[in-house]
């Protein structure tokens, strides 16, 4: 990676460029978005012949990646009380009248 000269740090130290903005990772980006283009315009009927496939597959990703999986419904470790569903107050679950 091309070291560069940072203005924070004393003089004489470089800081290192991160890969996205070296020469090599704008390359791989301008490359994957010209694979990307030719890849949708010559296989456009395949793609949106599974279309309808991709949206009913990221319903259980987005579950698994959302929620992390069954443990995470709005319950945490620690946490006595019981949930409070929507619309319903503190004063409706302590008896008090509303």
């Amino acid at each position: 990676m091309n070291p560069i000269q940072d203005p924070d740090h004393p003089t004489g130290q470089t800081t290192e460029l991160p890969f996205w903005r070296s020469r090599y990772g704008i390359g791989l980006v301008i490359f994957g978005a010209i694979a990307a283009y030719f890849l949708l315009t010559e296989h456009r009927a395949h793609f949106f012949g599974a279309l309808p496939y991709l949206l009913l597959l990221a319903c259980p990703l987005m579950h698994v990646f959302m929620h992390r999986g069954h443990d995470g419904h709005g319950h945490h470790h620690g946490d006595n009380e019981p949930h409070v569903g929507p619309g319903k107050s503190d004063r409706s679950r302590q008896g008090g009248s509303s």
